[in-house]
């Protein structure tokens, strides 16, 4: 059949003549799949975005962008969107692809050595904290408040105030993130946020419902591991910044712990109080009685990869790790479920951390704008719902792909549970981590740490005396304490 003829129906469901339902169905009847239709449908939306945009996008048409990318879904779903890019833009863009256990090296290496290789890159929001005060990447503020390069279509207040704020920070350790005289860094493209998946069909079998609260987490997970059906719970255990940023400050900070107390621009450790060694024991206690026996070599990969092969009953981590492995090409894919968690049983709800994979331009780009033209387009409406329908772009940074009907139809059909554990748990989902420029080794000892109270060869409170007192010195050498 004629694209055209899709064109046209496209056309109308973007003008609200026809519903998105409707287009689909139309377009089905006219012999063209679902991802065919999505991609016309995008397509007439970026053709109107250029139209009504008030943005000279074909400004740089002709120049060429290099982008650093990590391999992920995200990633993905950006590259089957690309070519509307191109259209928009007539710019050519290249793009190297790293895996995450080489891929910040990649962008320390470039940013370092003042490359002009890159001119944008994925970047989690704590690395910002460091590229940011080093002048190695740019405030976009510069972009975001010019109408002759941001289109008043991007509708920047549509992506969650927490995740702009979690990307914007003064570079004065202890600010609040996204204050008063915050640089806005980076744009989110993806988020996730910290929850509870897990195996019903593991949990059926033992007649067990999903655990409330921490202490309840703890006494099902040693139930399972003694069940002979796997261990009850995957935690990260690996001696990384990564280890502390997931399940586990989710539930430090559901009890009302932090990591350290500011004023004036100088920070206090806060991680050896009465009621933070409480909580280390409570969560040691439960990795050894419910975890796996190798914990302490757990990155985000052993810990999504044992609950889709069903080594794991649950996992604490990231809520789009157990999407993932819902998925197909894994063991337990349609047997996994997701529930919102509240570790203390005395808070009001979920308080969980989020980690934002968002894009970075770098100081060194010789194509500045256009380079904000990709990262507008990539974070914008029309990518992301995009990505979020016809990919894997989960959990999508904008509050109006939220109430897409596909998209929630998609979650409700295949993924039980996902939605209201997201709605339940996004209101107070933030980064609760005190920005500072020595963030990755400040986790990485702490996460040391841990593996030390572990393993027994360091008591608990002793263990978190000696974290306090290191990092305080640390905290003096550099004038921050």
């Amino acid at each position: 059949m004629s694209e055209a003829a899709l064109k046209a129906l496209a056309r109308a469901c973007h003008d609200q003549r026809l519903d998105r339902r409707g287009f689909l169905t139309r377009a089905t009847a006219l012999g063209f799949s679902g991802t065919a239709a999505g991609l016309m449908l995008n397509a007439v939306s970026t053709e109107a975005l250029a139209q009504d945009s008030g943005v000279d996008f074909m400004k740089h048409k002709g120049k060429s962008l290099k982008l650093l990318l990590n391999k992920h879904p995200y990633v993905d779903a950006m590259i089957k969107n690309i070519e509307n890019f191109k259209a928009l833009t007539g710019l050519n863009v290249t793009y190297d692809i790293f895996p995450e256990d080489v891929y910040f090296d990649k962008v320390t290496a470039a940013l370092a050595s003042k490359s002009s290789q890159y001119d944008a890159f994925m970047t989690g929001a704590y690395q910002t904290w460091k590229y940011g005060p080093a002048r190695q990447i740019v405030d976009l503020n510069t972009y975001l408040k010019d109408a002759k390069l941001t289109s008043a279509n991007y509708a920047w207040d549509d992506i969650y105030q927490n995740l702009r704020a979690a990307t914007a920070w003064d570079g004065k350790a202890g600010s609040e993130l996204g204050g008063a005289g915050a640089k806005q860094w980076a744009v989110p493209w993806g988020f996730e946020l910290n929850s509870l998946a897990y195996n019903r069909r593991i949990f059926d079998a033992l007649k067990i419902s999903a655990p409330t609260n921490l202490g309840d987490m703890a006494e099902k997970a040693a139930v399972i591991s003694k069940s002979g059906k796997g261990y009850g719970i995957g935690v990260r255990g690996s001696r990384s910044w990564a280890t502390i940023h997931a399940g586990f400050l989710s539930a430090y900070t559901n009890f009302g712990n932090k990591d350290f107390t500011s004023a004036g621009g100088k920070l206090v450790p806060a991680m050896n109080t009465p009621e933070s060694k409480k909580f280390h024991q409570q969560w040691i206690d439960m990795v050894k009685n419910g975890g796996p026996k190798n914990w302490t070599n757990y990155t985000w990969y052993e810990v999504g990869n044992d609950l889709g092969a069903g080594n794991s009953a649950m996992i604490y981590d990231a809520d789009i790790l157990g999407y993932f492995m819902n998925g197909s090409g894994n063991k337990e894919a349609g047997n996994l479920a997701f529930s919102a968690f509240t570790p203390n049983p005395e808070a009001k709800g979920p308080t969980p951390n989020i980690w934002i994979w968002s894009l970075a331009m770098s100081e060194f780009s010789k194509q500045k704008e256009a380079a904000w033209f990709f990262m507008q387009w990539a974070t914008g409406t029309q990518n992301t719902t995009f990505g979020a329908t016809k990919g894997d772009l989960v959990n999508p940074i904008r509050k109006s792909v939220w109430e897409n009907p596909e998209f929630k139809a998609r979650l409700e059909k295949s993924y039980p549970g996902y939605l209201k554990q997201y709605q339940a748990s996004v209101e107070a989902a933030k980064i609760y981590f005190t920005p500072q420029q020595l963030f990755p080794e400040f986790t990485t000892e702490w996460a040391s740490t841990l593996q030390q109270m572990y393993g027994g060869t360091l008591p608990v409170g002793e263990g978190l005396d000696k974290l306090a007192d290191g990092l305080s010195r640390k905290l003096k050498g550099v004038g921050l304490a």
